[in-house]
């Protein structure tokens, strides 16, 4: 399986959208009503970071990363300097690393511009592990009736991109 991995720009934002409903479908939770504040404008502002992955040339998944205020009532909100991750896999291809590769790269790019990242878990969720093993810890005292919030510590360091060098044709800015 050939999986390539692409800045998630402005111009993609239908990827984000396109993704929304895959992000807590697979806690069995599928809700085609979630809120478009996850999405609505992505990229328009420097402070949003997303990795989109394509699979055999299908887009197989995709995260993102926004920084919301608490007026936002965005579940995983910690403060305005802690970005809420967003991430989605295509079903058909989970279980097969796609999320964790895009993580790995994802959590590099977000050390460079913060100090912490959060997410919603939905609370009976098969992706708490996942986040653990990332190293997300849950958050004391942000629970909600259905989950909770997680929060992943960034170190930051080099970056490695997933190219010898850089590759415009596969790793675009």
């Amino acid at each position: 399986m050939n999986t390539t991995l692409f800045f998630l720009r402005s111009s993609e934002q239908k990827i984000a959208t396109n993704m929304l409903p895959y992000t807590l479908v697979a806690d069995g939770f599928n809700d085609s009503t979630l809120p478009n504040i996850y999405t609505h404008e992505y990229g328009f502002k420097n402070s949003d970071i997303g990795i989109y992955s394509l699979t055999e040339n299908e887009i197989s998944g995709a995260a993102w990363i926004r920084l919301y205020t608490e007026s936002h009532g965005v579940k995983g909100y910690i403060d305005n300097a802690t970005p809420v991750l967003i991430i989605g896999v295509i079903p058909d291809v989970r279980a097969q690393g796609i999320g964790s590769l895009i993580m790995d790269q994802l959590l590099q790019e977000a050390a460079v511009m913060y100090e912490q990242i959060s997410v919603y878990v939905l609370s009976n969720s098969r992706t708490i592990k996942f986040y653990e093993e990332l190293g997300f810890i849950q958050q004391n005292g942000v629970n909600y009736s259905d989950g909770f919030t997680m929060v992943k510590k960034l170190t930051k360091k080099e970056i490695t991109r997933p190219t010898d060098g850089y590759d415009p044709r596969r790793w675009m800015d």
